[in-house]
């Protein structure tokens, strides 16, 4: 499963909104959306408050692990 999968699919697990995610993370909604659309990928310390929020690792969250 690619990041932008994992993503989307953890935070509706989560039963988050995207806006509930990208009001945590400080971002845009366009800035969180190209996350889960895999446009783009996050920087180092948004990545850390992906996992701080969803509490998961990194690794799990990038795929590494299941």
């Amino acid at each position: 499963m690619k990041f932008n999968e994992r993503l989307k699919a953890i935070r509706m697990e989560s039963g988050l909104t995207q806006k509930e995610v990208y009001e945590q993370l400080g971002l845009s909604q366009n800035g969180y959306a190209s996350y889960e659309q895999g446009r783009t990928e996050p920087n180092i310390a948004t990545l850390v408050k992906l996992c701080q929020i969803f509490d998961v690792s990194a690794d799990y969250l990038l795929g590494l692990e299941d």
